[in-house]
């Protein structure tokens, strides 16, 4: 256990580290500047569902805003600004009513959602449905190449990304939050259960509870999924019971097949003569046709 703690913390570290180069080389020769976040939009393509900033709020109340966020001059409208990677932290700076510390760079359409999907990825990985919803935005402007290259995926991925989000309808998507830890095959499997017949309406009616809008998202999915998912129906076996009173074996007779089991602690010789008798039985149903 300490071991795994150990290793996940590293995993953090190095993962912060990169995402500190990534704004590092981003921001080179670049000047830090405060700006009023009344001034700053946010991108033009969205990447996160709406999540909690309480932890981010407190720690920049506390500490400062230790790292700045990217923005480029609004392409439409002078003297405002457009955030490139940097939105939480924008938000957390808004809920103080502090001016944000950013850089200004002149970015492209493409340069922008390249830095948005690149530092999202490094610094605090968006969960699986959060970066298929990011994909799909993106492909109303963007190339694959480019949407690649902003989630850090392959065409495989990308492609099972957009299916996902074709195949489960966004307000249901939007009703079951963020998910994290819920990866592609949970995701599938959703989209496969909401494909049969009437399954969509009962997610929807089942995601309306109180009860169920109040469990974390994960948990929310996880019930969901459950729910839709068809109940076994218990088969009854029945015990045989030879006419000296000894219950020797279980019977499990179903329309697609006949089980016997025999106790062979009750009756190891019994069990052995079973077995060596089947040849025998076979050849008389044989005969008999």
């Amino acid at each position: 256990m300490v071991k795994q703690v150990g290793s996940t913390i590293r995993e953090e570290k190095a993962r912060q580290a990169r995402a500190d180069e990534i704004e590092r080389r981003l921001a080179e020769g670049q000047t830090v500047i405060e700006i009023d976040p009344s001034e700053v939009e946010p991108s033009f393509v969205q990447d996160r569902m709406p999540g909690d900033i309480d932890g981010l709020i407190s720690s920049i109340e506390e500490q400062g805003q230790q790292v700045p966020i990217l923005v480029r001059p609004h392409p439409d409208q002078a003297g405002r600004y457009q955030v490139a990677f940097g939105h939480r932290r924008l938000r957390a700076v808004q809920a103080l009513k502090r001016p944000v510390k950013a850089i200004v760079r002149d970015l492209t359409d493409e340069q922008l959602v390249v830095a948005q999907g690149q530092e999202n990825n490094e610094r605090e990985d968006l969960t699986y449905i959060e970066k298929a919803l990011f994909a799909d935005n993106l492909q109303q402007r963007f190339s694959r190449d480019v949407i690649m290259s902003a989630l850090s995926v392959y065409k495989s991925d990308l492609s099972y990304m957009l299916s996902v989000v074709v195949r489960i309808p966004r307000d249901l998507i939007n009703a079951i939050g963020s998910a994290p830890g819920v990866g592609r095959r949970s995701w599938v499997e959703l989209a496969d259960l909401l494909a049969k017949d009437g399954s969509l309406d009962l997610a929807k009616l089942f995601l309306e509870s109180a009860a169920v809008k109040s469990l974390p998202s994960e948990a929310r999915f996880k019930a969901v999924v459950a729910h839709l998912k068809p109940r076994a129906v218990p088969v009854a076996v029945d015990v045989w019971t030879a006419a000296d009173g000894k219950r020797l074996a279980k019977v499990l007779n179903t329309d697609g097949k006949l089980e016997i089991a025999i106790d062979r602690k009750e009756a190891p010789e019994f069990a052995a003569l079973v077995l060596e008798k089947l040849e025998e039985l076979y050849r008389e149903h044989r005969s008999a046709k």
